[in-house]
């Protein structure tokens, strides 16, 4: 049997940027959330959207993907996928996930915790017809987690659908829209020098956000 195992216990970095201090973050965690994801829409802008999203199926066997991070306010965090994916039946069975941003070039990572609802046939309508048109072609296309004989199929339906719907609106599956999740728990983590990191949690308890330095 071949071994494809390795030992990585020699590779090493170094977190060496500024600290960050209970007086320095602010009172409300969305406002700390958008603070931190200015900086990083300057530093990666092509990537700053870009988060983990973990499910659990009703079984409680997790899950995780990258999706992109859509829009965000008070009321939650959103992003667009099939309902009928993988994430979207694990989410039908067990509505609760959590959401991680990363971003290396500032060494700085958030959890969000929550609870997770479906948006609006009004937002995802909305959504979904600015995206490209290869991208609505695409999600018509392509049931999400199924499987498929070859890709030649799937650029075939896709070329079907083009032709199909040529100068006509592209109609949302009715399998395709948003969800929201609706954060209880943040947590926001920075990097720091032989690996004594700062953490800082966010609970709602009563509709108040109480704030904890943790342990690194």
């Amino acid at each position: 049997m071949s071994d494809n195992t390795g030992d990585f216990t020699h590779l090493r970095r170094e977190y060496v940027t500024q600290g960050i201090t209970r007086d320095a973050i602010d009172s409300n965690p969305f406002t700390q959330f958008s603070k931190w994801f200015d900086v990083a829409c300057k530093v990666r802008p092509d990537d700053a959207s870009s988060m983990t999203l973990a499910t659990a199926n009703k079984q409680g066997m997790p899950s995780a993907r990258i999706v992109l991070l859509k829009h965000f306010d008070e009321e939650g965090f959103a992003w667009y996928t099939d309902y009928q994916s993988q994430k979207g039946q694990e989410l039908a069975e067990n509505p609760q996930a959590e959401i991680m941003f990363y971003w290396y070039g500032l060494e700085r990572q958030i959890r969000i915790q929550g609870y997770v609802e479906k948006l609006t046939v009004d937002q995802a309508d909305k959504y979904f017809h600015q995206r490209p048109v290869g991208s609505q072609l695409s999600a018509a296309a392509s049931q999400q987690s199924l499987p498929i004989a070859s890709r030649e199929a799937l650029e075939l339906r896709v070329e079907q659908l083009h032709v199909q719907y040529a100068d006509q609106v592209i109609p949302r599956p009715e399998r395709w829209g948003g969800y929201r999740l609706i954060p209880t728990k943040f947590e926001f983590w920075q990097g720091r020098e032989s690996r004594l990191h700062d953490r800082f949690s966010y609970s709602l308890e009563d509709d108040i956000w109480n704030i904890e330095r943790l342990q690194p």
